[in-house]
C-alpha cells in the first residue's frame, strides 16, 4: 500500500480533526453508538463482574484462603478472555459506525453488529497478540510499551476496514502511524485525561451515595449494587468515546497516507 499512496506533503494529521470527526460520530448517530457500547461493551462486563461477586471472587477471599487458587485464577482467566472478546466485538461494530459517518451517513445498529461478528475472532486474536506485546514492553520498562501502542495505534481498525488479517492489520497500522506517533502520543495523553476525569466522576458520585466509609467497607466485602449500576453507564460513555476516536485517528491516518477512500470502504462494507 506504502507503493501507491498519495504525496503526503500538501496534508496533515489534525488531532482536532480527529476528536471533532469522533464527536460528531456520536451526536448525529447516538442510538447506535451509544447502544453498541451498552448492549455488547458494557453490559457483558457488569454482568460478569457482578457474578464474579456473587460467586465468592475476590482478591481478600483468595488471601484469606476462602477462595482457591484454582477458582481464583481461572476467574480471572475467564473475565480476562471473555472482557477482551467483548471488547474486540465492540470495537468492530464501532469502526463500522464510526467509518459510516466519513461516508456522510449513519450505519444502523444491526449493520455494525454484523460488521464487529464477521471479524470478532481474528479481532480477539489480534486483541490478545496487543496484549502480550504492551505486557512485554511494560517488563522492558515501560518505554518499549509506549512504541509499541504508538504503533499498533490503529491496528484493529485497519483489520475491520480492510480486511488486511491479523498480521496484515500490525503492519498496516505501523505504516499508517510512521511520521505521526508524537501527535498520536498527544491524542492518547488526551484519551488518559477523558478516563482519568470519567473515573473521578464515577468515584464522586458513588461516594455521595454511599458515603466514605460506607464505599469503604462494601470496597472490603463486595462492591454495592450502584457501583456495578453508574460504572455500566460510565463504561458505555468511556467505550463509545476511546473507540470512536481510535477509529477516527484511523480514519485520519488513512487519508494523510492515502488520500481518502470512501468509495473502497463501502465496497468492503457491503
Amino acid at each position: 500500500m506504502a507503493s501507491t499512496a498519495a504525496p503526503i506533503e500538501d496534508r496533515n494529521v489534525s488531532i482536532g480533526r480527529v476528536i471533532s470527526r469522533a464527536f460528531a460520530t456520536m451526536g448525529s448517530n447516538p442510538v447506535t453508538v451509544f447502544g453498541i457500547s451498552f448492549v455488547l461493551g458494557a453490559l457483558p462486563r457488569v454482568l460478569l463482574n457482578y457474578g464474579s461477586q456473587t460467586l465468592g471472587y475476590s482478591q481478600q477471599n483468595y488471601l484469606s484462603g476462602a477462595i482457591t487458587p484454582l477458582f481464583f485464577f481461572s476467574i480471572a482467566a475467564v473475565v480476562t478472555v471473555f472482557s477482551i472478546f467483548s471488547s474486540m466485538l465492540t470495537q468492530g461494530a464501532l469502526v463500522r459506525a464510526t467509518i459510516a459517518h466519513s461516508e456522510g451517513r449513519n450505519a444502523r445498529f444491526s449493520e455494525s453488529a454484523m460488521a464487529g461478528l464477521r471479524v470478532v475472532l481474528p479481532l480477539f486474536v489480534l486483541g490478545i497478540l496487543f496484549s502480550l506485546g504492551l505486557l512485554l514492553g511494560f517488563v522492558l520498562l515501560i518505554v518499549p510499551a509506549i512504541f509499541l501502542y504508538l504503533m499498533w495505534a490503529v491496528a484493529a481498525p485497519a483489520l475491520v476496514a480492510e480486511r488486511t488479517g491479523i498480521f496484515g492489520a500490525f503492519g498496516r497500522s505501523r505504516y499508517l502511524t510512521k511520521g505521526a506517533r508524537w501527535k498520536i502520543l498527544g491524542l492518547g495523553l488526551v484519551m488518559v485525561l477523558i478516563y482519568t476525569v470519567t473515573s473521578a466522576v464515577l468515584g464522586a458520585t458513588l461516594v455521595l451515595i454511599y458515603g466514605v466509609q460506607d464505599l469503604a467497607a462494601g470496597m472490603q466485602h463486595g462492591l454495592p449494587l450502584a457501583w456495578f449500576l453508574v460504572s455500566g453507564i460510565v463504561a458505555t460513555l468511556l467505550i463509545a468515546t476511546i473507540t470512536t476516536i481510535q477509529t477516527s485517528l484511523y480514519v485520519e491516518l488513512r487519508n494523510w497516507k492515502d488520500g481518502p477512500a470512501s468509495e473502497k470502504l463501502a465496497d468492503i462494507f457491503a
